[in-house]
């Protein structure tokens, strides 16, 4: 039994040195530093479920769960994924699969819900920004992997799942029967308010988006004939998407300036974006909405065009996801999702803690009728916004 203990350690300790990338020998040097103890102690434990465990459990199931946990106890946003996973999340970032429609992410050991996707079942079925999903079907989403639960939610299209969500101030749970669709991002949606207020809603940040949002700019201006005098971006309930498209985006508007950087403990995860001269609105006035759904790239949009006071930011506070999530394949085709580096706003504000603060807070009341179309007549964020921008005037591009 010794003999097998002491090749434990040995094929442990191998392991946790091949798990280190290629590093520079100081950092070597670290991993070699890993207390015996420790390594005992794990060995002993792993001694201890293999004797006396109810069933018998094989070993790479054992280390794939020991991986998993470490992994998984670093943030809500780090995950081990074996190659099945790891085929899932490829899947997820094609952009087209039978599922709900939901960003998601895992809070008080349930799945929450970032914000659910425009035009998607779950939208549709009135899914709302900050719901705690903890059940699909009879199955318990309780300290399920976030990887196991998006398999549960996802199906063939047109098949129907059930779901049971808690939401803040409900004091009963809710239940949703919903059926899967192919999810597709419509990306842009564009609208003209007393014929000069351009308003684009932009549901997702897209590799095309930068491109298809100068476009709808460029159209939407045309059909006015020029008269434009504002522009409103509704990134509300946009969980984010590529960072090119944010750092894109926000280039779109401003003439110079600091866009978003980033900030890790290697040195390929620190990197500065800066704007290049354009402002396509030259100058006209720009207004951000924002809400508890906003996260990621919409937080970067939001936070440079605030920090540089190029537009005012109006809605709720956003989310606060702004971690850079390194996917590094292994050789057994699994992978390590890794949170490297966190996002910054010019004036280096951490959107990943503070989240973004709206220069103006407007509440959403679902209740309240508004003097708008049909189906903008219940937003009262929107209303006052419109309203807002009506009174602003351009800024000054001679800085």
């Amino acid at each position: 039994m010794k003999i097998c203990i002491n090749k434990l350690k040995f094929t442990l300790f191998a392991l946790l040195l091949a798990m280190q990338p290629f590093v520079y020998d100081s950092e070597l040097y670290a991993a070699e530093q890993i207390p015996a103890e420790d390594i005992e102690q794990f060995v002993d434990i792993f001694n201890r479920i293999k004797e006396q465990y109810v069933d018998e459990i094989d070993d790479q199931e054992l280390f794939k769960s020991a991986i998993k946990g470490m992994v998984s106890g670093l943030d809500p946003h780090s995950s081990y994924l074996s190659s099945e996973d790891f085929d899932e999340l490829k899947i997820g970032t094609t952009g087209k699969f039978g599922g709900l429609g939901i960003e998601i992410t895992t809070e008080d050991s349930f799945v929450k819900v970032i914000a659910p996707i425009d035009d998607t079942p779950a939208k549709e079925a009135g899914i709302l920004a900050g719901d705690l999903i903890i059940k699909v079907g009879e199955e318990s989403l309780k300290d399920m992997e976030i990887g196991d639960a998006v398999k549960l939610m996802r199906g063939e299209p047109g098949t129907k799942v059930q779901i049971t969500v808690l939401r803040k101030k409900v004091t009963e749970p809710l239940i949703f029967d919903i059926t899967r669709q192919i999810i597709v991002s419509k990306g842009i949606k564009t609208k003209i308010f007393k014929d000069n207020i351009g308003y684009v809603r932009l549901s997702s940040f897209q590799a095309n988006s930068t491109n298809d949002l100068k476009s709808a700019i460029y159209k939407m201006r045309k059909s006015a004939n020029g008269k434009i005098k504002g522009l409103i971006l509704d990134l509300r309930n946009n969980p984010g998407g590529v960072l090119g498209a944010a750092v894109g985006i926000t280039d779109l508007f401003l003439q110079s300036g600091k866009i978003v950087y980033t900030d890790g403990r290697t040195l390929n995860s620190k990197l500065e974006y800066f704007a290049t001269p354009q402002d396509i609105l030259n100058g006209l006035p720009l207004i951000i909405m924002v809400n508890e759904g906003s996260a990621s790239a919409s937080e970067i949009v939001a936070g440079a065009l605030q920090d540089n006071k190029r537009a005012k930011v109006v809605g709720t506070k956003s989310y606060g996801k702004a971690s850079v999530q390194t996917i590094q394949e292994l050789s057994d085709g699994s992978a390590l999702k890794l949170t490297t580096a966190r996002y910054y706003t010019p004036l280096g504000r951490d959107i990943h803690t503070l989240g973004i603060e709206p220069d103006v807070e407007i509440i959403r009341d679902d209740d309240k009728v508004v003097s708008l179309p049909d189906p903008y007549d219940k937003d009262n964020q929107l209303f006052e916004t419109i309203n807002m921008i009506s009174e602003m005037k351009s800024v000054s591009l001679n800085k």
